[in-house]
């Protein structure tokens, strides 16, 4: 199976700046791209839409990965909690 990606630039405005939109043409089976629309027609929604929001989570899911372990770094040494563990306290399971 061979996957094409075909860019078509299309400028669009809103919430005060510019977006490059670029189209992709994506091959898979049929059956499962005519079964994914028809679930995103029961959802009120397109496939393209669908895409988008996958492609915004996925994307998503490592700036906040990346977010949080800056936020850990951060905080490193700067909290104190509660009074230290003993031995015992620290390999309880």
């Amino acid at each position: 199976m061979c996957t094409k990606i075909v860019y078509t630039t299309l400028a669009l405005f809103g919430a005060g700046r510019e977006s490059i939109v670029k189209n992709i043409t994506l091959s898979a089976d049929e059956n499962l791209i005519e079964a994914a629309r028809r679930r995103a027609v029961a959802e009120h929604t397109t496939l393209n839409a669908k895409f988008r929001l996958w492609l915004a989570d996925y994307v998503g899911r490592e700036r906040q990965a990346a977010r949080a372990m800056r936020t850990i770094r951060e905080l490193q040494g700067k909290l104190r909690v509660g009074r230290k563990l003993t031995r015992e306290e620290m390999n309880e399971r």
